[in-house]
């Protein structure tokens, strides 16, 4: 833990030096240094926090809160029923001709671009086309459908792979200074963040900054909106709205929402906002006061710097299924530990990007991919042992109203409790919070 705080501290310019004690075991133990991840990625944002609000009081860190909250989507209820996403029959490993591939297809669209491939969503005939064909064939072809796949390697040949090196260039994150300004002094309490995330990763950042009291605004397209069952979790204490960039009105709502925003927070893969002008160069261009972070897959320099990821097809690619299992039998990390642990580490650099602001002022940039942390997690040192039993979560999780019934949550590990449960279209109206002592 002490060493990726290190290393948050070295790449945002931002002292992490508030002690911290960890109580009890996560339980996540295996050949990686998982648990040093995920510990030190939620340690960074919450002394990242105490830089901002001037407490230097030693910080208390519950290993087995901090494990359910890595795997918050197994425990999340609706009036009692759990309601987390798992994985769909075709995201899972397929034997192929000379190995494995991974596929995603938890999403529609992605089931249709592997169907497109493989000639149908049977599992039972994907399982017969897919031993006909290379991995390495299949990854390309379904990514070129428009899918989301991965051939497993090992590390060894990650490394040596085009994207691999790409990666291997990159810190583990980056922030920088990318326009001129005044110093601002935005509060955390009632900081106005403009969500535009997918799936886990993102979504797990702004969940973060909304436990530390952010208005969090998350907003989704009218197209491809993502699931609703996932956003109960990964979308508690924030409004979520629906508006579409390709229309004149709603990106004019979009260009007032950014004006008087402080953060925006990016999850969508490199190109896609582009188009809208919302990508960060343009937003540092226009709104010069904003600190951006974005968040992808596979970082965003490198052949696939454009490609769809998730945390499952990192594993697959990185290596980390192989060492998780073997290149015969690839197995997967005890949480989907990428993900969580970029979205932490997503909103430590938020709160270290604020706190460079108020001193040096001016707009800030930071990036941040599941692919580099793969490569943190890979190059850590090892200390193999023996994965724990997952911690009871009923002195961990706190129950909210909603529209939708009462939902269950794993709380926020460190920080304080969230006010409100994901608040879902339409309920949400796409316009700020008054701000505290302010009537806008």
């Amino acid at each position: 833990m002490t060493a990726l705080l290190g290393d948050v501290a070295a790449a945002t310019g931002v002292p992490l030096d508030v002690p911290v004690a960890v109580v009890g075991d996560t339980g996540l133990g295996g050949p990686l240094a998982v648990p040093e991840l995920v510990l030190g990625a939620v340690a960074a944002q919450l002394v990242a926090a105490r830089s901002l609000t001037g407490d230097p009081s030693p910080l208390r860190l519950d290993a087995a809160h901090v494990a359910l909250a890595v795997r918050s989507e197994r425990f999340v209820r609706l009036d009692g029923r759990p309601v987390g996403l798992g994985f769909a029959p075709l995201s899972r490993f397929w034997r192929t001709a000379d190995g494995w591939l991974r596929l995603h297809g938890n999403y529609p669209h992605h089931r249709a671009a592997a169907a497109s491939v493989l000639g149908s969503e049977d599992v039972a005939a994907v399982a017969a086309a897919a031993v006909g064909r290379t991995a390495e064939e299949l990854e390309t072809a379904v990514v070129a459908a428009g899918g989301a796949a991965a051939a497993v390697r090992t590390p060894e040949a990650w490394a040596a792979s085009p994207q691999g090196r790409a990666v291997a260039g990159l810190p583990l994150l980056d922030l920088r200074r990318v326009s001129d300004g005044a110093p601002r002094r935005p509060e955390l309490r009632g900081l106005r963040v403009l969500d535009l995330t997918r799936v886990i990763a993102g979504p797990v950042a702004t969940r973060v900054l909304a436990s530390h009291g952010a208005d969090v605004l998350r907003m989704d397209g009218p197209r491809l909106p993502d699931l609703r069952e996932g956003l109960i979790d990964t979308g508690v204490g924030k409004r979520h709205v629906v508006l579409d960039l390709a229309g004149a009105r709603d990106r004019a709502m979009v260009e007032e929402l950014l004006s008087a925003a402080d953060v925006v927070v990016q999850g969508y893969r490199p190109g896609a906002l582009e188009a809208f002008g919302l990508d960060p160069a343009a937003l540092a261009q226009r709104h010069p006061h904003l600190v951006v972070v974005r968040l992808s897959a596979w970082g965003t320099s490198g052949p696939w710097a454009d490609r769809r990821g998730f945390d499952s097809l990192v594993q697959a690619a990185t290596g980390i299924a192989t060492t998780y299992g073997s290149p015969e039998e690839p197995g997967v990390l005890p949480a989907q530990a990428l993900d969580h642990a970029t979205g932490y580490l997503a909103a430590a650099t938020v709160l270290a990007a604020l706190v460079r602001q108020r001193g040096e002022g001016g707009g800030w940039y930071g990036e941040l991919s599941l692919a580099q942390t793969a490569r943190w997690l890979l190059a850590a040192p090892q200390d193999p042992s023996a994965p724990g039993p997952v911690p009871d979560p009923e002195p961990y999780l706190q129950t909210l109203a909603s529209t939708d019934g009462s939902v269950t949550v794993v709380a926020p590990p460190g920080s304080p409790a969230w006010t409100t449960a994901a608040v879902l279209p339409p309920e949400a109206a796409p316009e700020w919070l008054p701000r505290a002592g302010s009537a806008s």
